[in-house]
């Protein structure tokens, strides 16, 4: 599967940005899609996944309430909905696809096998 995220921008802080994670291959609805972010001079940190299914998601504790992510297997897309951008935010942001049609989300980015380029989001308080 290959994947391609988009919708960074630059934004002030309270603003809002909807992430998407394009894929393409056939069999998209057997991956769970996980959402990284790089920071500059940052370790990568997990963000959000969701499911095979789109039944199950995981928010890390940074974004939970202020973010959401979702999934529309029929187009091949997921997204992450993104309110309230504080400047912490500030990352590039990238979407990634691991063969899984479990609930279970995995969040170590070792534990995914496809990467799309990242996209750039910029938060400015």
């Amino acid at each position: 599967v290959q994947l391609q995220a988009s919708g960074g921008g630059l934004v002030q802080a309270g603003d809002s940005l909807r992430l998407s994670c394009a894929a393409s291959g056939r069999t998209f609805s057997n991956y769970v899609i996980g959402w990284f972010r790089q920071a500059p001079g940052k370790e990568r940190e997990f963000v959000s996944g969701i499911s095979w299914s789109g039944d199950a998601d995981y928010l890390a504790d940074s974004v939970k309430v202020r973010f959401t992510i979702s999934r529309d297997n029929p187009k091949k897309m997921v997204y992450l909905q993104m309110n309230s951008l504080k400047s912490e935010d500030t990352a590039v942001y990238y979407c990634a696809a691991v063969l899984l049609r479990t609930t279970n989300i995995p969040r170590l980015g070792d534990s995914y096998d496809y990467w799309g380029q990242g996209t750039l989001v910029t938060v400015s308080s």
